[in-house]
């Protein structure tokens, strides 16, 4: 089983961030001066690749058992989220693939201006539920989880699972039906009781989509059941 890496360290970033402010080195001087940039620049390096350090994506998001087997975390995390909040694990892992395909740090694509000057991006999205900025203060509000980060998938599958479950209490869609609960996820719970989604046949198609891959997953997931009393719980 791969381990996944620590997506940042934020204590590194800040630590960088005031020693650029205040003017100071990146690292104490060593003993012997012709070495100290050599020195500094590949702890700078160092700092940078760990800053960077994300999860990659599955090998095989297709697969929700291949997905298990390669981050045996995920089953955890996944399966605790779907047992909080009521929400089957195929839908929530439906949903995450069709907003991010399981990146951590999935964002919109910004604007760019003559080819080369970068501007603004659509919206906050961000991360592998892709929740924008007011929601996720919503969830954290909501669920008491100050430490949570989109870009954490435990965090992320755990938000969806909240999320659906506010739909299914604001809108009254059952929490299997992962057609009409991605429509409300894509829209927010406001405009699909406004049916926005009736102007935007390719969201509709979408979420044809997602339905057909939490079925998919479903399946998937019944049939490596029998590998491991780790499926014990789906």
């Amino acid at each position: 089983m791969i381990k996944p890496c620590e997506p940042r360290l934020s204590p590194w970033r800040a630590w960088i961030a005031n020693a650029k402010k205040i003017g100071r080195p990146l690292a104490l001087p060593l003993r012997k001066p012709k070495y100290w940039w050599g020195a500094n620049t590949l702890l700078l390096g160092a700092l940078l690749l760990l800053d960077s350090c994300a999860t990659a994506p599955p090998r095989n998001p297709d697969d929700a058992c291949a997905i298990f087997e390669q981050y045996g975390d995920w089953f955890t995390d996944a399966n605790a989220a779907s047992q909080r909040w009521g929400v089957p694990l195929p839908v929530l892992l439906a949903i995450i693939y069709h907003e991010s395909a399981f990146q951590a740090d999935a964002q919109p694509p910004r604007t760019w201006y003559l080819g080369f000057i970068p501007g603004p991006r659509p919206s906050s999205a961000y991360g592998y539920s892709q929740a924008l900025d007011k929601t996720w203060e919503h969830y954290i509000a909501a669920t008491g989880r100050r430490d949570a980060d989109r870009d954490e998938f435990a965090d992320a599958v755990d938000f969806v699972g909240w999320y659906v479950s506010e739909t299914a209490r604001i809108n009254g869609i059952a929490k299997n039906d992962a057609y009409n609960q991605y429509l409300a996820y894509h829209e927010g719970q406001g405009g699909f009781a406004k049916r926005t989604y009736q102007n935007k046949p390719w969201l509709m198609k979408r979420a044809r989509q997602v339905s057909q891959r939490a079925h998919r997953y479903h399946t998937q997931l019944a049939r490596c059941k029998p590998r491991s009393k780790r499926w014990n719980s789906i």
